[in-house]
């Protein structure tokens, strides 16, 4: 197979993973290639897996940026999210798994971990290990789905349930700068510390605060 084609598949990867929403999985693009090209199989998970973890690791980080362009509010928003995603150990290790090996389309969790600024770069060798596993296993079995290519990717691609998916996720996306995710025990001890404050400075002064004010404990007037 001429090296100039698997540089083509790797661009076409790599901008597939580009798109935040509606394209086409990559694990359909591999398979297509192996059956129709019979591009290694080794090879052609290491550049599938490569090419779409740079694809996605480059999105992220367009969502990085996009977020900076928030008004205050929204972006204070989205810290109180990420504080509270990360303030545990079990969460973090919930969210690299979910890029491991996630059901969601990816495209939209690199948004949003671009979008709440979390460490883009561990999650993209998350995803790198997890593409390693599914990719292997679509190749090693396009061989079986030779004969139902054709309605395999058109399932995939202009499925309803697919296509409803993709607009659920980008409309949660949207949502997440919108919603105040500020942690309930945090609004609380803010909140007594403020009644605190209030007393405090409504407290009726004592004969110390007073200036010029003396006290008698234990001294007797001078005739």
């Amino acid at each position: 197979m001429p090296p100039v084609r698997y540089l083509i598949l790797g661009l076409l990867v790599f901008g597939v993973n580009l798109l935040p929403a509606f394209g086409p999985p990559t694990w359909s693009l591999l398979v297509f290639a192996r059956l129709r090209w019979h591009f290694d199989p080794v090879l052609l998970v290491g550049l599938g897996a490569l090419a779409s973890s740079a694809g996605r690791l480059l999105l992220g980080l367009g969502f990085r940026k996009l977020r900076f362009h928030f008004p205050d509010r929204y972006r204070a928003n989205l810290e109180n999210l990420e504080a509270r995603l990360v303030e545990r150990r079990g969460r973090t290790v919930a969210l690299a798994a979910l890029f491991v090996l996630s059901p969601l389309p990816s495209a939209q969790l690199f948004c949003a971990a671009g979008l709440l600024d979390l460490r883009i770069v561990p999650l993209t060798l998350a995803f790198f290990v997890g593409r390693l596993v599914t990719y292997s296993i679509y190749v090693a079995t396009a061989v079986v789905a030779d004969a139902k290519l054709g309605s395999i990717l058109s399932q995939v691609w202009g499925s309803p349930w697919t296509i409803a998916l993709q607009v659920l996720l980008v409309l949660a996306l949207a949502l997440l700068p919108l919603v105040s995710w500020r942690n309930r025990s945090t609004g609380t001890v803010a909140r007594e510390d403020s009644l605190q404050s209030q007393r405090g400075a409504t407290k009726p002064p004592t004969t110390t605060d007073v200036p010029g004010a003396q006290s008698n404990d234990g001294d007797e007037p001078e005739e």
